[in-house]
């Protein structure tokens, strides 16, 4: 799918794509083409820019992950931004796929959590453990399939793997993710988790802002459609 056909919000100071299963967003040691480089060439090809084209990566998705991923085109927008991100100013909703019920239909999770640099993994631990950072997030349940649940999760600190993690400690691994516990991968190497819903103020108009990324095509994610738009 082009970029073209997946921007969900353009003005002069900020772009917001939505994100394929697996896109990679910032070019890494696999050499694959990632969607910072697509929206460079998004930007220099409709706006006629000559020479270098500037796009700042204002937060990231893991690659397994998909939905909405913000891109400054100035670097005032890029540093406002950040800073919203910071302080958390800056409110990201997402939807889990998974197949356990979760214990409650909905519930806050407040966990304490370490990573592993060299697994690229994070675990729950006890309060006071070395390194260990409080992670809060709010979840329920929005659907239900013959095999699966939807989860609506908030999020609420920003902590690596966070609803990973801190699902698949509930029993809930999220669909298609084999380093959390889950016991298949996906085809496409993703994970059913998805940034759903960004809001925050925008960087120059000081506006409020909430922009929405539609859900991936496909099964499992086509059995939610009607249950996620009649919420």
């Amino acid at each position: 799918m082009k970029i073209n056909d997946r921007i969900l919000f353009e003005d002069n100071h900020l772009i917001i794509v939505n994100k394929l299963p697996s896109e990679i967003v910032q070019g890494d040691k696999t050499g694959d083409v990632c969607l910072l480089d697509d929206v460079k060439a998004y930007i220099k090809e409709t706006k006629n820019k000559p020479g270098e084209v500037f796009a700042g990566l204002v937060h990231r998705l893991d690659r397994p992950v998909s939905g909405a991923v913000i891109f400054a085109r100035t670097s005032k927008a890029l540093s406002r931004m950040t800073t919203m991100v910071k302080d958390r100013n800056f409110h990201k909703t997402y939807l889990a796929i998974v197949k356990n019920r979760p214990p409650k239909d909905a519930d806050e999770l407040n966990d304490y959590m370490v990573k592993n640099e060299a697994q690229n993994k994070s675990y729950i631990v006890k309060e006071g453990t070395s390194g260990a950072k409080l992670a809060t997030l709010r979840y329920r349940i929005v659907g239900k399939s013959d095999n699966y649940y939807l989860l609506e999760i908030d999020l609420l600190t920003g902590r690596h793997h966070q609803i990973r993690c801190q699902l698949a400690h509930i029993g809930c691994p999220i669909k298609g993710d084999l380093k959390y516990g889950y016991p298949r991968s996906n085809p496409d190497a993703s994970i059913c988790l998805h940034s759903y819903k960004i809001t925050f103020e925008h960087p120059t108009l000081k506006t409020q802002m909430t922009v929405t990324a539609p859900m991936p095509q496909g099964m499992p994610w086509d059995a939610f459609v009607i249950s996620t738009e009649a919420k």
